[in-house]
């Protein structure tokens, strides 16, 4: 019998058990994680709010990966790439470490039997991912390394004692039973947070884990830089704006729309939507490149070909759904090559830790953000193995006591506010219209502030929103997260990267620095310096 079967939940009995690490988050940084942690000899549980190996933001879909042949003029050129878009707060080791790594994994991957797509010298190309199958292999290789999956069991608090992070409680959401994990160290890789938008895959995106972190004391880093949209046909929720590069927009009288673009003229996109529609056609993609484009993301053509549409020809109606800080690069703060966070024993990866490390302000969506994912889940599944083994044999008897969440009145039962559902459309009337979160001002800003830090002290303080457990964590994590952004945003006066103030419209270079977020009811925002920039030139 597996341990999984062994573990599953019985209708009459709350599961209470120990591992020495407990990974929440089944996606790309969290298989990798729990891989790497069982293969340090460590007991290793998984814990999923969907299904591991189907939720998520790359299940459904492809992707591109940051795999880049190791000669240094090549590694130059990838490092360049964002570096300048992302207002050059990325850091050179840490670019050169993912890269490194992300080449031994993809090669890994190779050898587990991925089947890449040959080119035309009959290699495997190991440049893309396609999202069913890279985590179908992933679920099975984590279940090879003796690890115990709990699907459909979201967390819902942290343990902690007198150590640090001492595991876990949440629910699982289909038997509606609790369960509780115990653990000498917990890796949270639960994804960013898009706010609910229907972008692809990323409805189970809402911040959870960043919630989860706070609340243990850990701190976040590039919040601002959490306002990222991306191009979708209006009538579907595929988001792939990389293959926009190719594409040329218009008006609705055909007229094409200058400036706009993929990369540096998405905001003539966003200012053209707030008052007409907008169209795009893939006319800039050559007969070779269309191939190439079809064979790399499949799932990018779907909706067009159900539709009857031939985006290389056909003008299509496109919007700008707001991914957050799924392609942002705002997550938790990260404070060494271990990616361990503030917490003794809690360690982030994937979209639920800052990117800025790699991207800097600039999105890191596609490529940069899946050689994230699996460097720092094989880099905090290591650690946090070996920190559990630091603990000696007397760890299994920690007792950890559930993080207190919100006041005795927010959580009494008999004390219901406003429906989980109205706090999120709260949420979402701040945080998605292009002239509040992309055209950002100081008077915009504080306008959202006041009603986002309102809307927080009263479902933390005063009234528990009605719904499930796990509706009620969502909508409180969505405003957190918002908060984080709105407060960050404001302190940093001037434009860098994804972050765009129209009152402060330039590159400030006294603000060439990072911006560190921390607390829950007050907001507190610190600075941090860049220690390895490009070349190791500051600008």
């Amino acid at each position: 019998m597996s341990r999984v079967n062994r573990l599953d939940l019985r209708k009459d009995l709350e599961l209470n058990t120990y591992a020495d690490v407990l990974v929440i988050g089944g996606g790309p940084a969290g298989t990798w994680s729990a891989i790497r942690a069982a293969s340090e000899g460590a007991s290793v549980i998984l814990v999923d709010k969907g299904f591991c190996g189907t939720s998520g933001a790359t299940a459904p879909s492809g992707t591109g990966v940051w795999y880049v042949e190791p000669r240094e003029e090549a590694r130059q050129k990838a490092m360049q790439s964002r570096y300048s878009l992302g207002g050059f707060l990325a850091e050179e080791t840490w670019m050169r470490r993912v890269l490194d790594r992300t080449w031994e994994n993809m090669n890994a991957i190779a050898s587990w039997g991925y089947p890449f797509p040959l080119d035309d010298q009959g290699q495997p190309h190991l440049r893309t991912l396609q999202g069913p199958e890279y985590m179908r292999l992933m679920r099975r290789r984590v279940l090879q390394a003796g690890v115990t999956i709990l699907d459909h069991s979201p967390a819902t608090t942290l343990l902690v004692d007198q150590h640090g992070v001492a595991g876990a409680s949440g629910v699982n959401i289909q038997k509606n039973q609790n369960w509780t994990i115990r653990s000498s160290a917990v890796v949270i890789a639960t994804g960013g947070c898009a706010f609910l938008s229907k972008a692809l895959g990323c409805n189970v995106l809402t911040g959870d884990g960043l919630l989860l972190a706070a609340e243990a004391g850990a701190s976040m880093s590039g919040m601002e830089f959490s306002n990222a949209y991306a191009i979708c046909p209006k009538f579907a929720s595929v988001t792939k704006t990389a293959f926009y590069i190719w594409a040329s927009f218009y008006h609705e009288s055909g007229e094409l729309i200058e400036g706009a673009g993929s990369q540096r003229g998405r905001s003539v996109i966003a200012r053209t939507l707030l008052s007409e529609p907008v169209f795009a056609r893939l006319d800039k993609a050559t007969d070779e490149m269309k191939v190439w484009m079809r064979q790399a993301q499949p799932n990018f053509f779907l909706p067009f070909d159900r539709a009857g549409i031939d985006p290389f020809t056909d003008r299509f109606e496109v919007t700008l759904r707001l991914e957050g800080t799924v392609r942002g690069t705002g997550g938790i703060r990260i404070v060494n090559e271990a990616c361990a966070t503030d917490v003794p024993g809690l360690y982030a990866a994937g979209d639920a830790a800052t990117r800025e490390l790699i991207c800097g302000g600039f999105t890191g969506g596609g490529s940069h953000n899946a050689a994230w994912a699996m460097s720092s889940g094989y880099w905090s599944g290591e650690a946090a193995a070996k920190y559990a083994k630091q603990l000696g044999s007397k760890r299994a008897a920690r007792i950890g006591t559930p993080l207190d969440q919100a006041s005795a009145q927010a959580r009494s039962e008999d004390n219901l506010g406003l429906s989980t559902d109205d706090v999120v459309n709260a949420v979402q009337n701040e945080v998605m219209p292009y002239d509040r979160n992309l055209f950002r001002t100081a008077e915009r800003l504080t306008d959202s502030l006041g009603r986002l830090d309102s809307l927080w002290h009263y479902i933390r303080h005063e009234a528990m929103p009605t719904g499930t457990a796990l509706k009620r964590r969502e909508a409180q994590a969505m405003t957190a997260v918002s908060r984080w952004m709105y407060h960050t945003a404001l302190a940093r006066k001037e434009t860098r990267g994804m972050h765009r103030r129209e009152d402060f419209t330039a590159p400030n270079p006294n603000q060439h620095h990072r911006l560190i977020t921390k607390g829950l009811d007050d907001i507190r925002i610190e600075t941090e310096p860049v220690k390895a920039p490009l070349g190791g030139v500051l600008l």
